[in-house]
């Protein structure tokens, strides 16, 4: 799977043009610091360029996202729990998907639509009731 949906429009984002620290906090409670660099995105091709997921998958942290970043499915569930205003704003397609999130709060977000633009720092918390119990173990 790539970073489009052919289904949706394309999302407004702002890439990040300074560095900029990340914590993720895993589903074990641990967390994990990294700087993102803008010269560095994308890391891959899940979600889109520069997105929560894409820099996640990027630095070995493991979010599901069962339709491989496309905005069709609500496994890659996210909650920012700092530095939510300096990323984009979620699409109508992603508000539609989130619905169907379990523990949806204000700060919730996919991961795959959701761009940080540098201008603050994140902490992302990965729920562990996103864990796709299907999938296999590294």
């Amino acid at each position: 799977m790539g970073d489009r949906n052919p289904y949706i429009g394309d999302d407004e984002v702002q890439p990040p043009t300074q560095s900029y620290q990340i914590i993720f906090v895993d589903e074990a409670r641990q967390e994990h610091a990294l700087l993102v660099k803008p010269e560095e995105i994308p890391y891959g091709d899940h979600g889109l360029p520069g997105s929560l997921l894409d820099i996640a998958l990027g630095h070995g942290i493991e979010v599901d996202h069962a339709c491989g970043g496309v905005c069709a499915c609500s496994t890659c569930h996210v909650i920012v729990r700092a530095g939510l205003k300096s990323c984009n704003e979620a699409s109508e397609e992603e508000e539609d998907q989130l619905d169907e999130a379990y523990g949806l709060t204000g700060q919730s977000r996919l991961a795959c639509r959701c761009v940080p633009n540098g201008r603050e720092n994140l902490v992302v918390e990965v729920p562990v009731w996103n864990r796709n119990l299907a999938r296999e173990e590294h």
